[in-house]
């Protein structure tokens, strides 16, 4: 089902509304970036992946990916935030990724629309921020923030597809309907933490790297 709840509807289209108003004299780079993110943004919330996210918590992990690799860096490209230290944005990420993961919290946010809707808002900020840090390409330390996010993402996605067993229960019922146990579907949201959150990221950091080792040269 699409996710049609008129008060997500109306913030949705406030935001964009309000980001065309500010890019309509910027390049035509940024307001294409601005459109990735607006239609990461309607992926995420407002198309069946979101409802989705209830079954399994493999969609769960995408959803996060979504927002951490597509809607964070095109937001970051459209609208850069460049006064947060790349350094102090990763740990806040790291810190909102990690949580997310903690069954407890998880429940949490399961329960709560309030809890859920502040796990979201602690997820895109920093991830925002940080990629607005790397994207700048100012200096290799920025780059650098890359490699322990592609660490990070391989360890939390290897402790979800070696786990003995499931960590998130919510699940436990609704995954059975795509014919995947609770521990099978965990399984799979780590190999998509694992693959695709890694691979993308991977690669930008050499592409970034070989950027800036092409400035140094000519310096």
């Amino acid at each position: 089902m699409w996710n049609l709840d008129p008060p997500l509807l109306l913030a949705l289209a406030l935001c964009t509304v309000a980001g065309l108003w500010h890019l309509r004299h910027a390049s035509r780079t940024r307001q294409r970036a601005f459109g990735v993110a607006t239609g990461g943004a309607v992926l995420a919330f407002v198309s069946p992946l979101c409802a989705l996210t209830v079954a399994l918590f493999a969609a769960r992990s995408a959803h996060h990916l979504i927002l951490i690799s597509m809607i964070a860096p095109a937001l970051a490209v459209a609208l850069p935030l460049l006064r947060i230290p790349a350094g102090a944005s990763f740990f806040a990420l790291s810190a909102a990724l990690w949580a997310w993961h903690v069954p407890a919290v998880y429940s949490a946010a399961w329960d709560s629309t309030a809890i859920y809707w502040a796990m979201q808002a602690a997820l895109l900020p920093p991830a925002w921020a940080f990629w607005s840090a790397v994207l700048s390409g100012q200096s290799w330390r920025d780059v650098a923030w890359l490699m322990p996010l592609v660490a990070q993402m391989g360890f939390l996605g290897a402790i979800l597809t070696f786990a003995g067993r499931p960590f998130y229960l919510e699940h436990l019922a609704l995954a059975e309907r795509f014919g995947l146990t609770a521990l099978s579907d965990q399984q799979l949201a780590g190999l998509i933490m694992w693959v695709p959150g890694m691979v993308p990221v991977a690669a930008l950091a050499a592409y970034l790297a070989w950027g800036l080792l092409g400035i140094t040269r000519r310096a």
